[in-house]
């Protein structure tokens, strides 16, 4: 393992896919900052997604993943509040272009849930506290179930 110095002291540089993460609150809280966001634009874009879905329970996986998007942007705010002491002021998110289709808004989201996955795994290899880490594996294993559930949906619709 690696060791990156500061301030007299050694920080272990952990390895993943040939990126280097250390474990820094300083590296974490941007990028809490960033979760918070992603989880409200994806809410704001599953709400979307539930008024086109053209089946009950297309709507009922969708609404429970928007629910668990509303969880992990708690769970990272108080992620946030606990190593700032400060609260993330507001929601933002980034303004979405409806997709063409409802087949390309779940297209959408399959490769959006992954790229959030590396996002988080980012944060968890960041965030100095066990039981942040293991708040984010909850988060990043929800994820991962969100990308079969939309894959789900997409192989049922097309």
């Amino acid at each position: 393992m690696n060791y990156f110095y500061q301030s007299s002291v050694m920080r272990p540089m952990i390895h993943a896919n040939g990126n280097m993460y250390q474990t820094n609150p300083a590296y974490a809280i941007p990028l809490l900052k960033e979760a918070v966001k992603d989880e409200r634009t994806d809410e704001l874009f599953y709400d979307y997604l539930i008024q086109h879905a053209p089946s009950q329970e297309d709507r009922e996986v969708i609404t429970s993943i928007r629910n668990d998007e509303r969880k992990h942007r708690r769970m990272f705010r108080e992620m946030y509040y606990s190593l700032t002491g400060q609260t993330i002021e507001g929601d933002e998110y980034e303004p979405f272009t409806p997709p063409a289709s409802y087949l390309e808004g779940l297209r959408r989201a399959i490769f959006g849930e992954s790229g959030a996955v590396e996002l988080y795994r980012k944060i968890y290899f960041t965030i100095p506290r066990k039981a942040f880490k293991n708040m984010v594996f909850e988060i990043m294993t929800d994820e991962l179930k969100h990308g079969i559930r939309y894959n789900y949906l997409y192989a049922k619709n097309k």
